[in-house]
């Protein structure tokens, strides 16, 4: 059994997206792969280029574009040879998106977890469920806060173990047909 991780950098529990360009930085793969990684520990451009198999060059574009709206910045230096190494890291350890989250992909998210989602023959994961209640909003929208809640539990959770799990929950409301209510009931 590994050991769990706590991050290696001071992190606020949340930070808002809500800028027309935090909302497009989002929008890129890489850059939430990026932000991923860096919920584990503090890492330079080099390192992250190395987890993920690509350029240094393509880190430091989408490590500048995620500083220039707020969602990583520099948490520390070292000094190697004559170069001086900038270690990366996250500003909030969740980040909440406000507004309109894509104009032309609504549902990113779960095509997101769909492409990530993997099935491991033997295991009990992935688990999902889809529920539906006729409910009032209030009531949705208290689900919808408790769900909030759990995520936030889910991913302050001590980095360990070998793999990466997702989670992903939500309320949506739909267009399924309901009775009329009856009379006297």
């Amino acid at each position: 059994m590994t050991t769990p991780r706590e991050l290696d950098y001071p992190i606020v529990d949340e930070v808002i997206a809500d800028s027309p360009e935090a909302l497009k930085a989002l929008g890129s793969e890489t850059r939430l792969l990026l932000l991923d990684l860096l919920l584990d520990r503090a890492a330079t451009t080099s390192q992250l280029a190395d987890a993920l198999d690509i350029p240094k060059g393509t880190v430091g574009y989408h490590l500048k574009v995620l500083a220039s709206v707020g969602l990583v910045h520099i948490v520390r230096t070292r000094k190697v040879r004559a170069m001086t190494e900038k270690y990366y890291g996250r500003v909030g350890r969740t980040i909440v998106m406000g507004g309109k989250v894509s104009a032309t992909d609504p549902l990113y998210m779960i095509h997101g977890a769909l492409r990530d989602v993997r099935r491991v023959e033997g295991e009990a994961l992935p688990m999902f469920t889809v529920r539906r209640a006729r409910i009032p909003q209030e009531r949705a929208e208290e689900f919808a806060e408790a769900i909030a809640h759990i995520a936030a539990e889910f991913a302050s959770e001590p980095r360990a173990g070998d793999r990466v799990y997702g989670m992903l929950a939500g309320v949506y409301p739909t267009d399924l047909p309901t009775f009329e209510d009856a009379e006297g009931t």
